[in-house]
């Protein structure tokens, strides 16, 4: 399952990032976004725009390509 498939109000734990751009992995980790942190989603956009993520009291906003490379287990 990818982060673009959970649906709003939904939490997952982030299992893989090698699929992300390295700039993008980076920046996302930077975030405190890395193996083993758990997400929220907040807000899903319509028409295929980004999605609000909740991370460590933070929220950040990915866009649909890169959330459809995050693999994530839905707990």
């Amino acid at each position: 399952m990818v982060l673009s498939d959970l649906k709003q109000g939904e939490k997952a734990t982030i299992k893989d990032l090698s699929a992300l751009n390295q700039l993008v992995k980076t920046r996302l980790m930077n975030l405190g976004i890395y193996l083993g942190s758990e997400v929220n989603v907040k807000t899903r956009m319509p028409l295929g725009g980004p999605c609000v993520v909740e991370c460590n009291g933070q929220r950040i906003g990915i866009r649909l390509h890169e959330a459809n490379s995050i693999r994530v287990e839905k707990k």
